[in-house]
């Protein structure tokens, strides 16, 4: 008989306890490229993204992150539609705050009013009568931030969301976000090739908030033949992107990469990366190599 372990090869991951009181292996799924180009529409094997849903919950998966405007709200449909009724450990995570008009076309619209319609929809479309982890998307510039997340601390204690979240923020702008409501995880672009967002990982794991990084997979030059990410990948006998995200786990035990695919044979790639481990040496090359 196989272990837990080799069933659901995630949780070698490790797990964080978002909010401290809800705990997620640390290696999640991405659901933006569920959706059509340009992250627009429906998907082209609408079948496949199902299959890649139920696959990642096998092998796992425990932290889903999604928004309204995948789609728009396609692939929290989608994420209905393969996990609905969801495993008791399965975090929904969505976000709200950008407008679509169409594809790669991302507007921030934070009015309180809207961002509780979207929670409303949110709540209807992934079949939810909470949401585990609400994120605002973007902060709207022209809204006071206080108003934006006033709304959110409102819809949580009316019990529509569990926790509050904030994505591409600064380290201002998330002590400030701190300030109207409890925030325990922000979301920004990081990854081994871009670290612009060091200063907010800091903190947040400071903190002990969780640190999702978005684009989690791109590895720049430091793929190149005969760099450190390909030498240490021959290595292992894995790709760069499995090695990139060994790296993000690593770095901090506050990160929860969710690297996104439409593919089954590229999430079970991906997921492989949970029990792959660096060396301290292998880990300090690929730090300095930036």
């Amino acid at each position: 008989m196989s272990s837990p372990s080799s069933d659901r090869p995630v949780a070698a991951s490790g797990t964080f306890a978002l909010g401290g009181d809800l705990p997620v292996h640390r290696l999640g799924y991405g659901a933006m490229q569920l959706t059509g180009p340009g992250v627009w529409g429906e998907p082209e094997d609408p079948d496949e993204a199902i299959r890649v849903l139920r696959r990642a919950v096998e092998l796992g998966v425990t932290f889903i992150d999604t928004a309204d405007s995948y789609g728009p709200f396609v692939s929290e449909r989608l994420i209905r539609e393969a996990l609905h009724p969801y495993a008791d450990d399965l975090v929904i995570a969505t976000k709200g705050g950008l407008t679509r008009s169409g594809p790669d076309d991302w507007r921030p619209v934070g009015r309180p009013e809207y961002l509780r319609q979207q929670v409303e929809l949110s709540l209807r479309h992934l079949g939810l009568e909470r949401i585990d982890l609400y994120q605002l998307h973007r902060v709207d510039p022209r809204v006071p931030l206080a108003d934006q997340l006033g709304e959110l601390k409102l819809l949580q204690d009316e019990g529509k969301i569990r926790h509050i979240g904030v994505s591409e923020v600064s380290v201002e702008q998330l002590k400030e976000a701190r300030g109207h409501a409890e925030i325990v995880s922000v979301q920004n672009l990081y990854n081994l090739a871009d670290r612009g967002a060091e200063d907010v990982l800091a903190y947040a794991e400071a903190e002990n908030i969780a640190f999702i990084p978005w684009y989690p997979m791109a590895t720049g030059r430091l793929a190149r033949p005969g760099g450190p990410l390909d030498a240490a990948a021959k290595q292992h006998e894995a790709t760069a992107a499995q090695l990139a995200l060994s790296w993000l786990l690593r770095r901090s035990p506050v990160m929860l990469p969710i690297p996104g695919t439409s593919r089954v044979a590229h999430l079970e790639e991906n997921l492989r990366a949970a029990s792959l481990a660096l060396t301290d040496e292998e880990f300090a090359a690929l730090s300095d190599a930036v």
